[in-house]
């Protein structure tokens, strides 16, 4: 067992002194969030504590199946918890109006795994070597000697499945296998996880798919692929935004690829990017960065305010001048 970082320590000082605790996470949850926010609050609920878990967007529909007594909610008034503690937040913005209901609280603590997290909390624990914030709330669990349950398991090998891409990614590590094997140990159902997750999609989904693959481009020599999705693309295939949670994986995969980027259409003169990079020299982070966004090396977004064109120009231009440094 690794030896335990004294924030951690704090941590779990903070969270035995505390009885009501509130875990959140970001805007548009994905695997990570989703499966950390739920093992975290899970194991804090067979401690005894008053758990509440919010998250200001639903659970995705691929999801829901880690949450059957849908735990997680939207935020609202009226509470005061002694511990609030978010899970896989780079930064305070992306709670989003989750924010506005956790004023009245005592310690307020910081788990992300995330590069470019602005260390918001009253205690922060920021861990970019880990390629998931499942793995972080493993190891608390297994510094505080907490049971990890079936359930519990189950949502954090879907956690660290999800942010490595089913431990495909370069950031998976042997810590990381050693922690599947050990979740899967404790019961984690991965039957359910790769069919859920990774074997069972909408037709909404494969139509938004039909789009990717007609309409996507090619540039800096076939270095960098890119498509957007407007509002009027999710229309016509009928899909949620949260259907587009790993369609840039398809493009990023064409060969000679090193760049992959999505431009997402939010509103007219705002646009959500996702980054990609196969090339260890191209921190995409460091883009991101840029445009007032983060992430990790491999992995970044953003969401930038201007005409769209004017977007797409100057991220392009940038991913251009950050391919020809790599050389």
């Amino acid at each position: 067992m690794k030896p335990c970082p004294k924030v951690v320590e704090q941590i779990l000082d903070a969270i035995r002194e505390s009885q009501s605790i509130c875990v959140v996470g970001h805007i548009r949850p994905d695997g990570d969030c989703i499966g950390s926010q739920l093992g975290l609050g899970l194991a804090l609920k067979s401690l005894g504590k008053d758990v509440a878990i919010w998250n200001e967007d639903p659970v995705p529909d691929k999801l829901r199946f880690l949450d059957p007594d849908r735990l997680v909610r939207k935020p609202h008034n009226g509470h005061h918890f002694d511990a609030v503690i978010a899970t896989d937040c780079a930064s305070l913005d992306r709670l989003g109006r989750v924010v506005d209901h956790i004023g009245d609280r005592g310690i307020f603590i910081n788990i992300d795994h995330h590069a470019s997290n602005t260390r918001y909390g009253d205690l922060n624990w920021v861990s970019p070597k880990e390629p998931s914030s499942g793995e972080l709330i493993y190891d608390l669990c297994k510094w505080a000697g907490w049971k990890l349950t079936r359930p519990i398991s189950t949502c954090l090998f879907a956690a660290v499945s999800t942010d490595t891409g089913s431990f495909q990614y370069p950031s998976t590590t042997p810590d990381t296998l050693q922690t599947a094997a050990e979740l899967v140990d404790r019961g984690a159902d991965l039957g359910r996880i790769c069919e859920e997750v990774y074997q069972s999609f909408p037709l909404t989904r494969v139509k938004l798919l039909r789009h990717v693959y007609s309409k996507f481009r090619l540039t800096h020599s076939n270095k960098t692929a890119y498509f957007w999705l407007r509002q009027r693309d999710y229309a016509k295939a009928g899909a949620t935004t949260e259907e587009s949670e790993g369609l840039i994986d398809h493009i990023r995969a064409i060969e000679g690829v090193q760049v992959a980027v999505v431009f997402e259409e939010v509103e007219p003169t705002l646009t959500r990017i996702s980054l990609r990079s196969k090339n260890e020299h191209v921190d995409v982070s460091a883009i991101a960065k840029v445009f007032g966004g983060g992430g990790h090396k491999a992995a970044a977004g953003a969401r930038i305010p201007g005409q769209p064109l004017g977007v797409q120009r100057r991220i392009l231009t940038a991913i251009r001048k950050s391919l020809e440094s790599a050389k």
